[in-house]
């Protein structure tokens, strides 16, 4: 294969260059275009797509959204249905399920948001083609059953089958490649390490996890026949029977009736009264307005992700969230530096990451309840070890009962990699300055001292998690030190325990904000998110970070991932002589320090 000449590899990064400049122009105006437009219909039936995984929030990244990291939002959707119960325009919703899920304390939440409409004295129809295809449905179905009626496709299936955690162990691959695992933990509970010490469960880990299992499996039966008008016996029972074929679910009363989408929408038209039309929910809101846009303001802070030092971002290929202690921190610190802000709203899904990150937004939580300002968290999925870090000190902790919680501990340590790559044939050679030069090398084992001083750390980390812990939750550190290890708790034990506050999503967090800050039930209230987005045009022209770290409250680095789009571009342009780094460069080899 030849290589294309110069001059078309000019000509081909030329239009590169001018797709992106016109992608950002296109961009640009749509942000900016949004006035005007068609208004909500005066009979509206809304629609929901829950084939779609939500997102807790979508980040302040445009680029990131136009290359599909966008989607519906939890927020979003709880926003839509607050409006919408109250608008004589909407008179019901049908949803599209299917038999994913996306995690079970989020599905709780959608189903909160689901009861809350329909307190309304509005319909609310569910509509699968199946539930699982030969294959588990049981997040999906459980979503499903907090409508008032279930469409199944005739083809479809119910795959009600039970819930089950499995774990993965590692320990006999590492084995066999002669990786040696030089890693600890505080304390048995914290069972992440288990994944690359053990081949099974520990006795620990097991009864953790199924401590955990019943928890939820408890919920989801109750849930399920409170949904379906069934006795709970009944429910457990059908669910040893399943998975179910369309007919068989029909009979058992598990849906309400069979139907191709066409005679579902059909009946739905029916139902709502003449005229009526669909529209999507995230259409409506973005027609009829968001709730709480005046009045006494709160604010809004989004912690997403494993927690890391530096800023907060968003992976569109695995939508997947980092919680950045620089953005999250600052995003904290705007929202007590604003007058304006009565209380905070810390909306926290994470299972944890880094000790020093996580301390880093921690002590901004001290700060709130210093300044006097109220904050309450909400929790989503999972607020586990460092999710639970930041958490801990707030006013009020809110979770749904299937919340995965606590997990108050630490691990670490290295994994051994010489004898696997000098298998390889690859070998290595070392001149240290220091007698511990080679603490951090994954070519050399700890000392004795380094082995040593590598337990005092894990002991610093436990003594300082658990003892703020006990102040945040004003707890005996006896009380806490029984309830951490590394343990994990559903939301409903973790509430039993002193962990949680209150069980619930969105509406109660509001409702405990207005209460702290001193506000009626039906006060009128404001929330504004921090960091105030940006928007694509803003983060592309906005100047930089302020003229000190004073001035910065936090924002979510937009021109990062355009930046990494055009890499590829900038590359080519260097191979032509173009571009920084060209021919005649000069390059010194990279040095890290303790390696």
């Amino acid at each position: 294969m030849t290589r294309p000449s110069r001059t078309l590899r000019f000509f081909a990064v030329i239009g590169a260059l001018s797709t992106a400049v016109v992608v950002l122009v296109l961009l640009t105006v749509s942000v900016r275009c949004t006035c005007g437009g068609p208004g909500v219909p005066a009979r509206t039936v809304l629609e929901i797509d829950f084939e779609r995984p939500f997102l807790e929030h979508a980040a302040d990244d445009p680029v990131a959204r136009a290359l599909g990291g966008g989607g519906p939002t939890v927020d979003d959707l709880v926003a839509a249905l607050e409006r919408a119960r109250t608008d004589d325009r909407v008179v019901g919703l049908v949803a599209h399920v299917g038999g994913a899920g996306s995690g079970f304390a989020r599905t709780q939440e959608l189903r909160d948001a689901i009861a809350g409409f329909r307190a309304g004295g509005k319909f609310a129809v569910a509509f699968s083609e199946t539930f699982g295809e030969f294959g588990p449905g049981n997040q999906g179905y459980y979503l499903a059953t907090a409508f008032d009626e279930i469409w199944l496709q005739p083809s479809g299936d119910v795959g009600l089958n039970g819930l089950m955690m499995q774990g993965s162990f590692y320990r006999g691959t590492l084995d066999k490649l002669e990786v040696g695992v030089r890693m600890d933990h505080r304390h048995e509970y914290k069972n992440a390490l288990n994944t690359y010490t053990e081949r099974a469960y520990t006795p620990a880990h097991r009864e953790a996890s199924q401590a955990v299992l019943s928890s939820m499996f408890d919920q989801f039966v109750a849930d399920i026949a409170e949904g379906r008008k069934l006795a709970p016996e009944a429910v457990r029972t059908l669910i040893d029977r399943g998975p179910f074929l369309g007919p068989e679910a029909h009979e058992e009363g598990l849906v309400d009736r069979l139907g191709y989408r066409d005679e579902v929408m059909a009946a739905v038209k029916e139902r709502a009264g003449a005229g009526a039309e669909l529209l999507w929910h995230d259409r409506y809101l973005d027609r009829a307005g968001r709730p709480h846009t005046r009045g006494t303001r709160i604010a809004v802070v989004y912690g997403i992700g494993p927690v890391a030092r530096g800023k907060s971002s968003f992976d569109p290929l695995f939508r997947e969230a980092t919680m950045g202690s620089e953005t999250v921190a600052g995003a904290l610190r705007a929202a007590i530096d604003d007058p304006e802000v009565k209380a905070i709203v810390f909306r926290v899904d994470s299972p944890g990451g880094s000790y020093v990150a996580s301390d880093t937004i921690w002590r901004e939580t001290v700060r709130a309840k210093q300044a006097g300002k109220p904050l309450i968290v909400s929790m989503g999925n999972v607020a586990g070890s460092g999710g639970y870090f930041v958490a801990m000190h707030a006013t009020k902790i809110v979770a749904q009962p299937g919340t995965i919680t606590g997990s108050i501990g630490v691990l670490g340590g290295k994994m051994l990699t010489r004898q696997l790559f000098e298998r390889l044939g690859v070998t290595y050679d070392s001149i240290n300055s220091s007698a511990n030069s080679d603490f951090f090398s994954e070519n050399h084992d700890y000392s004795a001292g380094g082995w040593q001083r590598f337990q005092g750390w894990l002991d610093r980390v436990y003594l300082d998690f658990t003892s703020k812990v006990a102040e945040g939750r004003g707890l005996p550190i006896e009380k806490v030190r029984e309830v951490a290890k590394g343990r994990i708790w559903t939301g409903a034990d973790a509430k039993q325990l002193g962990l949680v506050d209150e069980l619930g999503g969105w509406p109660v967090a509001l409702r405990l904000a207005r209460e702290a800050a001193g506000l009626a039930a039906d006060a009128d209230i404001e929330l504004k998110v921090y960091p105030e987005e940006k928007g694509l045009l803003g983060a592309l022209l906005g100047g930089g970070d302020g003229d000190n770290s004073e001035a910065v409250a936090a924002d979510v680095q937009v021109a990062i991932g355009l930046a990494e789009e055009l890499r590829p571009v900038a590359a080519e342009l260097r191979a032509l002589g173009l571009g920084p780094g060209a021919h005649g460069a000069v390059s010194t080899p990279p040095v890290a320090l303790g390696d």
